[in-house]
Protein backbone atom coordinates (compact mmCIF):
# COMPACT_ATOMS: atom_id res chain seq x y z
CA UNK A 1 0.00 0.00 0.00
CA UNK A 2 1.39 3.41 -0.95
CA UNK A 3 2.08 6.24 1.47
CA UNK A 4 -1.13 8.07 2.37
CA UNK A 5 -1.45 11.76 3.28
CA UNK A 6 -0.87 12.92 6.83
CA UNK A 7 -3.04 15.57 8.47
CA UNK A 8 -3.14 17.27 11.89
CA UNK A 9 -5.71 17.37 14.69
CA UNK A 10 -4.99 20.17 17.18
CA UNK A 11 -6.58 20.79 20.59
CA UNK A 12 -4.60 23.99 21.27
CA UNK A 13 -3.14 22.41 24.42
CA UNK A 14 -2.24 24.63 27.35
CA UNK A 15 0.93 23.39 29.09
CA UNK A 16 1.40 23.47 32.84
CA UNK A 17 2.72 26.92 33.68
CA UNK A 18 1.53 28.29 30.34
CA UNK A 19 -1.31 30.61 29.35
CA UNK A 20 -4.20 30.31 26.91
CA UNK A 21 -2.99 33.21 24.76
CA UNK A 22 0.26 31.42 23.99
CA UNK A 23 -1.57 28.13 23.33
CA UNK A 24 -3.71 29.84 20.68
CA UNK A 25 -0.70 31.52 19.10
CA UNK A 26 1.10 28.17 19.08
CA UNK A 27 -1.81 26.69 17.12
CA UNK A 28 -1.36 29.28 14.38
CA UNK A 29 2.41 28.77 14.39
CA UNK A 30 2.06 24.98 14.17
CA UNK A 31 -0.36 25.31 11.26
CA UNK A 32 2.15 27.39 9.31
CA UNK A 33 4.91 24.88 10.02
CA UNK A 34 2.99 21.74 9.05
CA UNK A 35 1.76 23.36 5.84
CA UNK A 36 5.41 23.78 4.83
CA UNK A 37 6.10 20.16 5.80
CA UNK A 38 3.43 18.80 3.44
CA UNK A 39 0.56 17.90 5.79
CA UNK A 40 -2.76 17.83 3.95
CA UNK A 41 -5.30 19.31 6.36
CA UNK A 42 -5.41 20.97 9.78
CA UNK A 43 -8.40 20.28 12.02
CA UNK A 44 -9.35 21.95 15.29
CA UNK A 45 -11.11 19.95 17.98
CA UNK A 46 -13.96 21.26 20.14
CA UNK A 47 -13.57 20.90 23.90
CA UNK A 48 -15.29 22.79 26.70
CA UNK A 49 -14.58 23.61 30.36
CA UNK A 50 -11.05 22.19 30.31
CA UNK A 51 -8.16 24.21 31.73
CA UNK A 52 -5.68 22.36 29.52
CA UNK A 53 -7.44 22.72 26.16
CA UNK A 54 -8.05 26.06 24.45
CA UNK A 55 -9.95 24.87 21.36
CA UNK A 56 -13.46 25.62 22.60
CA UNK A 57 -14.45 27.72 19.56
CA UNK A 58 -13.22 25.83 16.47
CA UNK A 59 -14.86 28.10 13.90
CA UNK A 60 -12.99 31.10 15.31
CA UNK A 61 -9.70 29.22 15.31
CA UNK A 62 -10.30 27.89 11.80
CA UNK A 63 -10.57 31.45 10.56
CA UNK A 64 -7.28 32.40 12.25
CA UNK A 65 -5.47 29.34 10.88
CA UNK A 66 -6.84 29.76 7.37
CA UNK A 67 -5.79 33.42 7.36
CA UNK A 68 -2.24 32.50 8.42
CA UNK A 69 -1.79 29.75 5.81
CA UNK A 70 -2.12 29.48 2.04
CA UNK A 71 -2.99 25.99 0.81
CA UNK A 72 -3.63 23.55 3.65
CA UNK A 73 -7.27 22.57 4.21
CA UNK A 74 -8.63 23.73 7.56
CA UNK A 75 -11.62 22.37 9.43
CA UNK A 76 -13.33 21.06 12.54
CA UNK A 77 -12.66 17.76 14.18
CA UNK A 78 -15.50 17.93 15.08
CA UNK A 79 -18.19 20.56 15.58
CA UNK A 80 -20.47 19.36 18.38
CA UNK A 81 -23.76 19.95 16.58
CA UNK A 82 -25.87 18.79 19.52
CA UNK A 83 -25.00 22.10 21.20
CA UNK A 84 -26.17 24.42 18.41
CA UNK A 85 -28.69 24.73 15.61
CA UNK A 86 -28.21 23.55 12.06
CA UNK A 87 -28.53 27.12 10.80
CA UNK A 88 -25.83 28.41 13.16
CA UNK A 89 -23.40 25.73 11.96
CA UNK A 90 -24.10 26.45 8.29
CA UNK A 91 -23.77 30.21 8.71
CA UNK A 92 -20.49 29.89 10.63
CA UNK A 93 -18.87 27.54 8.15
CA UNK A 94 -20.50 29.26 5.21
CA UNK A 95 -18.74 32.46 6.26
CA UNK A 96 -15.42 30.62 6.47
CA UNK A 97 -15.97 28.96 3.09
CA UNK A 98 -16.75 32.30 1.43
CA UNK A 99 -13.52 33.74 2.83
CA UNK A 100 -11.41 30.66 2.03
CA UNK A 101 -13.19 28.77 -0.79
CA UNK A 102 -12.05 25.22 -1.42
CA UNK A 103 -10.10 25.01 1.85
CA UNK A 104 -12.73 24.46 4.57
CA UNK A 105 -13.86 21.14 6.07
CA UNK A 106 -17.01 20.93 8.18
CA UNK A 107 -16.36 17.92 10.39
CA UNK A 108 -19.47 16.97 12.37
CA UNK A 109 -19.81 14.93 15.56
CA UNK A 110 -22.91 13.85 17.46
CA UNK A 111 -21.72 14.91 20.89
CA UNK A 112 -24.93 16.36 22.28
CA UNK A 113 -26.95 13.35 21.20
CA UNK A 114 -24.25 11.02 22.54
CA UNK A 115 -24.42 12.77 25.93
CA UNK A 116 -28.10 11.87 26.25
CA UNK A 117 -27.41 8.27 25.21
CA UNK A 118 -24.63 7.98 27.78
CA UNK A 119 -27.06 8.89 30.52
CA UNK A 120 -29.35 6.07 29.39
CA UNK A 121 -26.46 3.61 29.34
CA UNK A 122 -25.93 3.95 33.08
CA UNK A 123 -29.06 1.86 33.61
CA UNK A 124 -27.85 -0.92 31.32
CA UNK A 125 -26.22 -4.07 32.74
CA UNK A 126 -22.44 -3.97 32.99
CA UNK A 127 -20.95 -6.18 30.25
CA UNK A 128 -18.39 -8.83 31.01
CA UNK A 129 -14.79 -7.54 30.94
CA UNK A 130 -13.23 -7.68 27.48
CA UNK A 131 -9.64 -8.49 26.61
CA UNK A 132 -7.14 -6.89 24.27
CA UNK A 133 -6.85 -8.19 20.72
CA UNK A 134 -4.26 -7.75 18.01
CA UNK A 135 -5.68 -7.68 14.47
CA UNK A 136 -3.23 -7.48 11.56
CA UNK A 137 -0.64 -6.17 14.00
CA UNK A 138 -2.92 -3.43 15.39
CA UNK A 139 -3.66 -3.38 19.13
CA UNK A 140 -7.37 -3.21 19.97
CA UNK A 141 -7.69 -2.81 23.74
CA UNK A 142 -10.89 -3.45 25.71
CA UNK A 143 -13.56 -0.76 25.22
CA UNK A 144 -13.63 2.07 27.73
CA UNK A 145 -16.93 3.13 29.30
CA UNK A 146 -17.67 6.70 30.40
CA UNK A 147 -20.73 5.55 32.35
CA UNK A 148 -19.04 6.38 35.68
CA UNK A 149 -18.90 10.06 34.66
CA UNK A 150 -22.51 10.50 33.61
CA UNK A 151 -23.89 10.99 37.10
CA UNK A 152 -21.16 13.39 38.18
CA UNK A 153 -21.97 17.02 39.03
CA UNK A 154 -19.50 18.25 36.41
CA UNK A 155 -21.22 16.23 33.69
CA UNK A 156 -24.51 17.88 34.62
CA UNK A 157 -22.89 21.33 34.77
CA UNK A 158 -21.47 20.94 31.27
CA UNK A 159 -24.91 20.06 29.94
CA UNK A 160 -26.41 23.09 31.66
CA UNK A 161 -23.85 25.49 30.23
CA UNK A 162 -23.85 24.05 26.71
CA UNK A 163 -27.64 24.12 26.21
CA UNK A 164 -30.33 26.73 26.55
CA UNK A 165 -32.66 25.99 29.52
CA UNK A 166 -35.01 23.16 28.62
CA UNK A 167 -33.40 22.57 25.22
CA UNK A 168 -32.95 19.02 23.96
CA UNK A 169 -30.65 18.03 21.09
CA UNK A 170 -32.69 17.00 18.03
CA UNK A 171 -32.14 13.56 16.50
CA UNK A 172 -28.76 13.55 14.78
CA UNK A 173 -30.18 12.27 11.49
CA UNK A 174 -32.63 15.16 11.34
CA UNK A 175 -30.06 17.77 12.27
CA UNK A 176 -27.61 16.50 9.68
CA UNK A 177 -30.34 16.49 7.03
CA UNK A 178 -31.11 20.14 7.86
CA UNK A 179 -27.42 21.09 7.60
CA UNK A 180 -27.05 19.42 4.21
CA UNK A 181 -30.30 20.92 2.91
CA UNK A 182 -29.27 24.43 3.99
CA UNK A 183 -25.90 23.98 2.28
CA UNK A 184 -27.56 22.74 -0.92
CA UNK A 185 -30.22 25.45 -0.84
CA UNK A 186 -33.26 23.14 -0.87
CA UNK A 187 -34.36 23.38 2.78
CA UNK A 188 -38.11 23.10 3.46
CA UNK A 189 -39.85 22.86 6.81
CA UNK A 190 -42.80 20.56 7.56
CA UNK A 191 -45.22 23.07 6.01
CA UNK A 192 -43.16 23.50 2.84
CA UNK A 193 -41.73 26.90 3.76
CA UNK A 194 -38.23 27.40 2.44
CA UNK A 195 -35.20 29.00 4.12
CA UNK A 196 -31.84 30.10 2.71
CA UNK A 197 -28.62 30.43 4.72
CA UNK A 198 -26.53 33.48 3.88
CA UNK A 199 -23.61 32.85 4.00
CA UNK A 200 -23.81 29.08 3.64
CA UNK A 201 -25.95 28.13 0.69
CA UNK A 202 -23.92 26.76 -2.21
CA UNK A 203 -20.51 27.32 -0.62
CA UNK A 204 -17.43 25.29 -1.55
CA UNK A 205 -16.70 23.15 1.50
CA UNK A 206 -16.45 19.46 2.35
CA UNK A 207 -18.72 17.83 4.95
CA UNK A 208 -17.29 15.00 7.06
CA UNK A 209 -18.74 12.82 9.79
CA UNK A 210 -16.59 11.69 12.70
CA UNK A 211 -17.27 8.58 14.75
CA UNK A 212 -15.81 6.29 17.38
CA UNK A 213 -17.87 3.16 16.73
CA UNK A 214 -19.89 1.31 14.14
CA UNK A 215 -22.96 3.28 15.15
CA UNK A 216 -25.06 6.07 13.68
CA UNK A 217 -22.29 8.38 12.47
CA UNK A 218 -20.46 5.65 10.55
CA UNK A 219 -23.65 4.32 8.96
CA UNK A 220 -24.92 7.78 8.04
CA UNK A 221 -21.61 8.81 6.52
CA UNK A 222 -21.72 5.73 4.35
CA UNK A 223 -25.38 6.01 3.37
CA UNK A 224 -24.93 9.67 2.40
CA UNK A 225 -21.67 9.10 0.55
CA UNK A 226 -19.66 11.41 2.81
CA UNK A 227 -16.04 10.98 3.93
CA UNK A 228 -15.63 9.47 7.39
CA UNK A 229 -13.08 9.99 10.17
CA UNK A 230 -12.62 7.10 12.63
CA UNK A 231 -11.13 7.92 16.02
CA UNK A 232 -8.46 5.37 16.89
CA UNK A 233 -6.90 7.84 19.31
CA UNK A 234 -10.18 8.32 21.22
CA UNK A 235 -11.66 4.84 21.01
CA UNK A 236 -9.03 2.37 19.79
CA UNK A 237 -11.14 -0.64 20.73
CA UNK A 238 -13.81 0.08 18.13
CA UNK A 239 -11.95 1.60 15.19
CA UNK A 240 -12.30 -1.48 12.97
CA UNK A 241 -16.03 -1.68 13.74
CA UNK A 242 -16.43 1.98 12.74
CA UNK A 243 -14.57 1.58 9.46
CA UNK A 244 -16.40 -1.64 8.57
CA UNK A 245 -19.84 -0.13 9.28
CA UNK A 246 -19.02 2.90 7.13
CA UNK A 247 -17.81 0.85 4.18
CA UNK A 248 -20.75 -1.55 4.40
CA UNK A 249 -23.24 1.34 4.34
CA UNK A 250 -21.47 3.36 1.64
CA UNK A 251 -23.39 4.54 -1.38
CA UNK A 252 -21.74 6.70 -4.08
CA UNK A 253 -22.74 10.36 -4.03
CA UNK A 254 -21.95 13.65 -5.74
CA UNK A 255 -19.22 14.08 -3.11
CA UNK A 256 -17.58 10.64 -3.35
CA UNK A 257 -17.54 7.75 -5.80
CA UNK A 258 -15.91 5.42 -3.27
CA UNK A 259 -15.47 5.35 0.52
CA UNK A 260 -12.85 7.67 1.97
CA UNK A 261 -11.56 6.91 5.46
CA UNK A 262 -9.38 9.07 7.67
CA UNK A 263 -8.07 7.45 10.87
CA UNK A 264 -6.65 9.36 13.84
CA UNK A 265 -3.63 8.46 15.96
CA UNK A 266 -1.95 9.91 19.04
CA UNK A 267 1.73 10.37 18.21
CA UNK A 268 4.94 11.64 19.80
CA UNK A 269 8.17 11.55 17.79
CA UNK A 270 11.68 12.50 18.91
CA UNK A 271 15.16 11.72 17.59
CA UNK A 272 15.33 8.52 19.68
CA UNK A 273 12.83 6.14 21.23
CA UNK A 274 14.05 7.09 24.70
CA UNK A 275 13.67 10.82 24.08
CA UNK A 276 10.16 10.30 22.71
CA UNK A 277 9.12 8.25 25.74
CA UNK A 278 10.27 11.09 28.00
CA UNK A 279 8.20 13.66 26.07
CA UNK A 280 5.16 11.35 26.13
CA UNK A 281 5.46 10.44 29.82
CA UNK A 282 2.90 13.06 31.01
CA UNK A 283 0.22 11.76 28.63
CA UNK A 284 -1.20 9.23 31.09
CA UNK A 285 -1.64 11.89 33.77
CA UNK A 286 -3.39 14.15 31.29
CA UNK A 287 -5.79 11.41 30.15
CA UNK A 288 -6.44 10.51 33.79
CA UNK A 289 -7.60 14.07 34.48
CA UNK A 290 -10.19 13.76 31.71
CA UNK A 291 -11.44 10.31 32.62
CA UNK A 292 -11.59 11.06 36.33
CA UNK A 293 -14.18 13.71 35.51
CA UNK A 294 -12.30 16.94 36.19
CA UNK A 295 -11.59 17.89 32.59
CA UNK A 296 -8.21 18.09 30.89
CA UNK A 297 -5.60 19.71 33.12
CA UNK A 298 -2.77 21.82 31.68
CA UNK A 299 -0.40 19.32 30.09
CA UNK A 300 2.25 18.37 32.67
CA UNK A 301 5.99 18.57 32.09
CA UNK A 302 8.07 15.38 32.16
CA UNK A 303 9.58 16.60 35.44
CA UNK A 304 6.13 16.70 37.06
CA UNK A 305 5.37 13.06 36.32
CA UNK A 306 7.49 11.57 39.11
CA UNK A 307 5.83 13.81 41.69
CA UNK A 308 2.30 12.70 40.85
CA UNK A 309 0.62 9.90 42.84
CA UNK A 310 -0.20 6.96 40.58
CA UNK A 311 -2.19 3.86 41.51
CA UNK A 312 -3.11 0.61 39.76
CA UNK A 313 -6.62 2.01 39.32
CA UNK A 314 -5.17 5.08 37.62
CA UNK A 315 -3.21 2.89 35.23
CA UNK A 316 -6.29 0.85 34.40
CA UNK A 317 -8.25 4.05 33.77
CA UNK A 318 -5.90 5.16 30.97
CA UNK A 319 -4.36 1.90 29.76
CA UNK A 320 -6.17 1.77 26.41
CA UNK A 321 -5.05 5.29 25.48
CA UNK A 322 -1.47 4.95 26.74
CA UNK A 323 -0.96 1.55 25.12
CA UNK A 324 -2.15 2.79 21.74
CA UNK A 325 -0.16 6.03 21.66
CA UNK A 326 2.53 5.82 18.98
CA UNK A 327 5.77 6.95 20.65
CA UNK A 328 9.34 6.70 19.39
CA UNK A 329 11.94 7.67 16.85
CA UNK A 330 10.69 8.54 13.34
CA UNK A 331 11.22 5.06 11.92
CA UNK A 332 9.56 3.42 14.95
CA UNK A 333 6.43 5.54 14.72
CA UNK A 334 6.23 5.38 10.92
CA UNK A 335 6.22 1.59 11.06
CA UNK A 336 3.38 1.59 13.61
CA UNK A 337 1.42 4.08 11.52
CA UNK A 338 1.81 1.80 8.50
CA UNK A 339 0.26 -0.99 10.57
CA UNK A 340 -2.66 1.30 11.44
CA UNK A 341 -3.02 2.30 7.79
CA UNK A 342 -3.00 -1.28 6.55
CA UNK A 343 -5.27 -2.70 9.26
CA UNK A 344 -7.92 -0.03 8.71
CA UNK A 345 -7.39 0.55 4.99
CA UNK A 346 -7.10 4.26 5.79
CA UNK A 347 -6.91 6.70 2.89
CA UNK A 348 -5.39 9.33 5.19
CA UNK A 349 -4.03 9.52 8.75
CA UNK A 350 -4.87 12.30 11.22
CA UNK A 351 -2.02 12.91 13.66
CA UNK A 352 -2.57 14.51 17.06
CA UNK A 353 0.48 15.31 19.18
CA UNK A 354 0.62 16.92 22.61
CA UNK A 355 3.84 17.68 24.45
CA UNK A 356 4.61 20.14 27.22
CA UNK A 357 6.93 22.21 25.04
CA UNK A 358 5.75 23.79 21.79
CA UNK A 359 9.11 23.28 20.10
CA UNK A 360 8.94 19.57 20.92
CA UNK A 361 5.48 19.37 19.35
CA UNK A 362 6.65 21.13 16.18
CA UNK A 363 9.70 18.87 16.12
CA UNK A 364 7.55 15.76 16.40
CA UNK A 365 5.53 16.69 13.32
CA UNK A 366 8.71 17.64 11.45
CA UNK A 367 10.52 14.38 12.20
CA UNK A 368 7.46 12.33 11.25
CA UNK A 369 6.96 14.17 7.95
CA UNK A 370 10.57 13.75 6.92
CA UNK A 371 10.41 9.99 7.57
CA UNK A 372 6.91 9.44 6.14
CA UNK A 373 7.33 11.39 2.91
CA UNK A 374 10.95 10.49 2.11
Amino acid sequence: MTTVPLSVLDLSPVPAGGVVRDALRNTVDLARRVEQLGYHRYWLAEHHLAAGVASSAPAVLIGQVAAATDTIRVGSGAVQVGHRTALAVVEEFGTLAELYPGRIDLGIGRSGQRRAEAAAETAAPTPAPAVSRVVDGLLLPPPFSFAHLVGSPRFALAGTLLHQPGAQPPPFTEQLADILALLRGDYRDATGLDAHAVPGEGVDLDVWLLGSSGGESARLAGALGLPFAANYHVSPATVLDAVAAYREAFRPSAALARPYVLVSADVVVAPTDEAARRLAAPYGLWVRSIRAGGGAVPFPSPEQVAAQPWSDEDRALVADRVDTQFVGAPETVSERLRVLRDATGADELLITTITHGHDDRVGSYELLAKEWFR
